[in-house]
C-alpha cells in the first residue's frame, strides 16, 4: 500500500482504469461553488470526479474540466442515472442530456444511481447499449446491495464494473465487499467521512493522533486500504486539499483490524438495504 499516489488506478473488470480517489459533488450547489471545487481538486492532482443528474451540477463539472487545461483523457468522470429516467428509452435520452449538460464526447462511467424496481433490468440494457456504442467507457451501479447484484447478473452477462455505496469504518459492509470482490466489481465508496459525524469520535480521534494525521485523512486511508475507490465531497479549498495528503503515510495492519470493529451500521444517506 506505500505506493499509492493521487492517481493511482485500479483496473475495471473490463480494463478500464479508474483514479482509486476522487473528488464527489454531492450537495455542491450548481455555480461558482462546483466550478470552484472541481478546478481546486484538479489543481491539487485529482483526477477522478463524480457527479449525478440528480446534483444538478453537471454543466458546472464539465465546464470546471474544459476550463482546467487538463487533457481530457486524464481525468475520469462518471455521471449517473436518475430514479425518474429509469427504462430502456428513459435511459438513453437522459444519459445524452448529461452528456451534453457536460459537454463531453464521452463518459468514463455511466451509474444506474438507484435500484429502482421493475425497470432497472430494462435499465441496465440501456447502460450495455451505450457500452457498445462507446458513449461510455464504463457502466456499473450505486447503492445495489447483493441481493440486486445477484439479480442483475442472472439477468445479465455484462457485469457491472462498479458498485458506488455508502462506506466507511462505521458502516463495514463486508459481505458486500467480498460479494464485489469474488464477482469483480469494484466498490467504491461515498460518504466516507460519514458527513462528518463521526469526526470527533474520540477512539478515531486517538488513532489521528498517533499517525499525526486528522480524522478525515485516517477514514480516506483506511478505506484506500481496502483497495476501495473513494471520492470524498467537499467544496471547500482547504478540505479538498486535506482529503488529498493521505498519500504519505499507511495505516498499520493491527489498526486496520481496529477500524474494522468501528462498524456500527451508521447510514448517513438512505438505506438501500430495504429496497425491493
Amino acid at each position: 500500500m506505500k505506493d499509492l499516489k493521487i492517481d493511482s488506478k485500479v483496473g475495471l473488470s473490463n480494463g478500464v482504469e479508474m483514479p482509486i480517489f476522487g473528488l464527489g459533488t454531492f450537495q455542491s450547489r450548481s455555480g461558482k461553488e462546483t466550478r470552484d471545487a472541481v478546478a481546486g481538486a484538479l489543481r491539487v492532482g485529482y483526477r477522478h470526479i463524480d457527479t449525478a443528474s440528480m446534483y444538478g451540477n453537471e454543466e458546472d463539472v464539465g465546464a470546471a474540466i474544459k476550463e482546467s487545461g487538463v487533457p481530457r483523457e486524464e481525468i475520469f468522470v462518471t455521471t449517473k442515472l436518475w430514479n425518474s429516467d429509469h427504462g430502456y428509452d428513459s435511459a438513453l435520452a437522459a444519459f445524452e442530456r448529461s452528456r451534453r449538460r457536460l459537454d463531453l464526447s464521452y463518459v468514463d462511467l455511466y451509474l444506474i444511481h438507484w435500484p429502482v424496481e421493475d425497470v432497472r433490468n430494462e435499465s441496465w440494457r440501456a447502460l450495455e447499449t451505450l457500452l457498445e456504442e462507446g458513449k461510455c467507457r464504463a457502466v456499473g451501479v450505486s447503492n445495489y446491495m447483493t441481493r440486486h447484484l445477484e439479480e442483475l447478473l442472472e439477468k445479465s452477462s455484462t457485469v457491472p464494473a462498479v458498485n458506488q455505496v455508502e462506506f466507511s469504518p462505521y458502516l463495514y459492509q463486508r459481505d458486500l465487499l467480498e460479494f464485489c470482490r469474488r464477482s469483480n466489481i469494484q466498490l467504491e465508496s461515498y460518504s466516507p467521512l460519514t458527513k462528518g459525524r463521526k469526526l470527533d469520535d474520540p477512539k478515531l480521534i486517538a488513532l489521528a493522533s498517533k499517525y499525526s494525521k486528522s480524522a478525515a485523512q485516517v477514514l480516506i486511508r483506511w478505506a484506500l486500504q481496502h483497495r476501495i475507490v473513494v471520492i470524498p465531497k467537499s467544496s471547500r479549498r482547504e478540505r479538498i486539499v486535506e482529503n488529498a495528503g493521505v498519500f504519505d503515510f499507511v495505516i498499520s495492519p493491527e489498526d486496520m483490524k481496529a477500524l474494522d470493529l468501528f462498524d456500527q451500521d451508521l447510514r448517513t444517506s438512505w438505506d438501500p438495504s430495504t429496497a425491493p
